[in-house]
């Protein structure tokens, strides 16, 4: 699961070019959004493109558990683990 969680990073980071942003900056249960890592709705739309390229897993604009799927690394991580699970 620590190489999921990094590789979730390694996104976030690219994705959203967070040029002064190494993994090690990004705790894995701190928030990504608001008091945490500070990003905010663009940035969430930019990730979950980039997570679904790189990982294959979708998100729904309908899916009421969205919020709690992009709450920390730890809960995307679980996401992605849940998701390849089903398939």
């Amino acid at each position: 699961m620590d190489e999921l969680k990094n590789e979730i990073k390694d996104v976030i980071i690219s994705s959203l070019q967070l040029e002064d942003v190494t993994r090690e900056d990004i705790v894995d249960s701190e928030p990504l959004f608001g008091e945490g890592l500070g990003l905010d709705s663009i940035d969430a739309l930019e990730l979950g493109v980039a997570l679904k390229k790189k990982f294959g897993i979708k998100f729904s604009s309908e899916n009421t558990e969205n919020k709690s799927h992009f709450a920390s690394v730890d809960a995307l991580a679980e996401y992605i683990e849940s998701e390849r699970a089903k398939a």
